[in-house]
């Protein structure tokens, strides 16, 4: 499925080593030599040198350079060809986009996106778009006339690149990335860095955390696209996978020095069976291996590896992690437990064990657009969600692996949403803002699907509830209650039997559960 072979391209030697490097794209300005990692700029028919390019670290994906597939496009099927890499970071973690070059001459870009991947395409917008500091996480705006939400708002760096490439920000330099996401699962990316402008790199030296980020441009490069499986693309040519799950990654904890293997292949956080630490895979296994001690470990029902068919899937347990919630203003504390799920075809997943019952949701592409005072509606897909808690959350335990770089002590700031036909949350943090949408489901199905039915009774909560996860009453509501009580027992008393067989109704909530985690990066 590669591009035509008749398709013009270019070859010259390497102005480091002398090595051919290739551009198959008119549209490709920069390459890396894959002999001496030079990096290389073209003016016409004339490379010339601009320094030397970091080493990419094995983040075990599966895609590599020479990669072909398809993308269905308005009913049609467009060929293309993985030409080139740029891997980035940002204190969420590190990710890589991918450059593909199509049949027709165009460019895309496959992007790696909260355990999944997204393939977008160039946009030129018919207005300017206002600078990055404008775009607040967690509020919406309009591009080209359609409404989307600010859902990634940080500063990114470029750590490495291979092959060909049509633009070169330069390395290490800190520039602003903006994600808009819609309400029917588009996503549209604004880079707001030197590159975009038509600014050559000044410098390929090595990333400088130090370093401050460079002016804004005023008109930013924009992709637009949506989320795609891999099997969606029919990819061909992807590293092999066999040889991958036989040799997984293994290397000893930096805290114990125990054996700790990496079984998937992408992984940015696992902890340590032996000492429980939580150990950030952030720079690759070849790179510096920071870890975070765990005190008194918290056992998960069901346990690490086990798979269950939930909803038709197979899924397998990889994750654990056990937070705690806290509705602002109240004193008391309540918490929930989250299993992550991993599916070959199907991603990543969450199974919430709360108080109140189980529930089974994803990571959403799209951004449900939220209307009414204070946020309490929030729409999606043409299904309309009503607010139903809002409380902050903490990460306080975790196990396993898990495709962002989850850390005790992790905090967010959670909306739990609910219809007839299922469940919403949103966490947002500082830089970004994350959804996932599903359903309840019974204790029992939880129980049979793990094959866990013999200890059915451990997996029984309160299903007969339509919200989950909920606190304690505080101290300071229960007083409350109580002297309401006394008040109203006083004035029955007083008033003598013109009440008698009126009735007095009481009404409660809870608050949190369906919550899930991790980054878009």
């Amino acid at each position: 499925m590669a591009l035509d072979a008749t398709q013009r391209h270019y070859r010259a030697p390497c102005p480091g080593c002398g090595a051919p490097v290739e551009f198959r794209s008119a549209q490709s300005t920069h390459a890396v030599c894959a002999y001496c990692q030079s990096t290389v700029v073209r003016s016409g028919e004339v490379l010339a040198r601009l320094g030397r390019m970091a080493e990419l670290f094995d983040d075990h994906s599966p895609l590599q350079l020479g990669a072909s597939g398809r993308f269905q496009e308005g009913g049609k099927a467009l060929a293309f060809t993985l030409v080139g890499r740029l891997q980035y970071k940002s204190s969420t973690g590190v990710w890589s986009e991918w450059y593909a070059l199509l049949e027709d001459g165009n460019i895309a870009w496959l992007a790696e996106d909260n355990g999944a991947y997204v393939f977008t395409r160039p946009l030129a917008p018919t207005r300017p778009l206002p600078d990055a500091a404008r775009f607040r996480v967690g509020t919406g705006t309009a591009i080209e006339g359609k409404p989307f939400s600010v859902t990634f708002s940080e500063l990114v760096a470029l750590i490495a690149a291979q092959g060909e490439l049509p633009k070169l920000p330069p390395l290490g330099v800190p520039f602003a990335v903006v994600e808009l996401r819609s309400a029917d699962g588009e996503v549209l990316s604004l880079e707001y860095n030197p590159a975009s402008a038509g600014v050559p790199p000044a410098s390929t030296a090595a990333p400088d955390p130090a370093a401050p980020a460079p002016p804004q441009p005023v008109a930013p490069s924009v992709s637009r696209g949506r989320a795609v499986l891999l099997e969606e693309l029919q990819l061909q040519g992807l590293k092999d996978e066999s040889a991958r799950e036989e040799k997984a990654r293994q290397f000893n904890c930096p805290h114990c020095g125990a054996p700790v293997q990496v079984q998937l292949e992408r992984s940015k956080s696992v902890t340590c069976s032996a000492c429980h630490s939580i150990i950030d895979l952030n720079q690759g296994l070849g790179g510096e291996l920071r870890h975070a001690q765990q005190d008194e470990p918290v056992q998960p029902l069901i346990p690490l590896g086990a798979t269950g068919q939930l909803q038709g899937v197979p899924w397998q347990v990889v994750g654990f992690q056990h937070r705690m919630g806290q509705v602002p203003g109240e004193d008391e504390l309540f918490g929930w437990d989250e299993y992550l799920l991993y599916h070959r075809q199907r991603g990543f997943g969450f199974l919430v064990d709360s108080t109140e019952g189980w529930s089974l949701v994803r990571p959403t592409t799209g951004a449900p657009t939220l209307a009414g005072s204070n946020a309490r509606t929030a729409t999606y897909l043409g299904s309309t969600y009503t607010l139903q808690y809002s409380y902050e959350a903490e990460t306080t335990y975790v196990a396993g692996e898990f495709y962002w770089p989850v850390a005790r002590g992790q905090k967010t700031f959670n909306r739990d949403f609910a219809s007839a036909k299922g469940l919403l949350n949103m966490e947002q943090t500082a830089t970004e803002v994350t959804w996932s949408a599903g359903s309840r489901l019974s204790s029992d199905t939880v129980a049979q699907a793990f094959g866990l039915q013999g200890q059915a009774a451990m997996f029984r909560r309160n299903d007969v509830k339509p919200f989950s996860a909920a606190p304690q009453l505080s101290l300071r509501t229960i007083v409350i209650v109580v002297l309401l009580l006394i008040v109203l027992l006083i004035l029955l008393r007083s008033c003598g039997p013109a009440f008698v067989g009126s009735g007095m109704r009481s009404a409660g909530g809870s608050y949190g559960g369906y919550s899930s985690g991790g980054g878009h990066k």
